[in-house]
């Protein structure tokens, strides 16, 4: 699973692809993370929030990670799904190597919006609790979010450097 989900990040860099609506990322935000305690308790939250949703969580293993990691490296990787069979990516969270232990956890549209927005709206302001330094993430209208060196951290957010929003501004999904 986690080796189709890292296929699918390496090639979203290779061009604009058609995407379903459902599948558009709607809200996303950066959780800091740094030790493996963090990461364990964010995974109980998720699993806590996903199952009273009717979802569940994969959580890449430390194998996966390190194979993950042969490509560029990453400490953390997890999904929340809708169905059995993993037939309905509803968030996704991982760091990266530019932002290791700080988790970009983002939300997707889904097939059944609603549901969706009650998970983040449930899942959200406990992960804000937990870890006041979360800061929410922008979302272009191509629904990506702006690479980690085009942000400017703000209060509780990030915004895109004004110098680099020439970039996003033409991009739609």
């Amino acid at each position: 699973m986690f080796r189709a989900l890292l296929l699918t990040l390496a090639l979203s860099g290779c061009g604009i692809a058609e995407q379903p609506k459902w599948a558009r990322t709607v809200a996303a935000y950066e959780v800091p993370l740094p030790t493996a305690k963090d990461k364990a308790q964010f995974v109980q939250t998720l699993e806590q929030h996903a199952e009273r949703s009717g979802f569940h969580v994969d959580v890449a293993t430390q194998s996966e990670l390190e194979t993950m990691s042969e490509v560029s490296p990453i400490t953390f990787s997890a999904a929340v799904w809708r169905g059995e069979n993993d037939d309905e990516p509803i968030a996704s969270a991982m760091d990266f190597y530019d932002r290791i232990g700080r988790v970009w956890l983002t939300f997707s549209l889904g097939q059944n919006p609603e549901r969706s927005k009650d998970f983040r709206e449930s899942l959200v302001p406990q992960l804000q609790f937990q870890w006041p330094e979360t800061r929410e993430l922008p979302i272009m209208p191509s629904g990506a979010i702006p690479v980690t060196q085009d942000l400017i951290r703000k209060d509780d957010h990030y915004i895109v450097n004004p110098s680099a929003a020439a970039k996003y501004a033409d991009v739609e999904g």
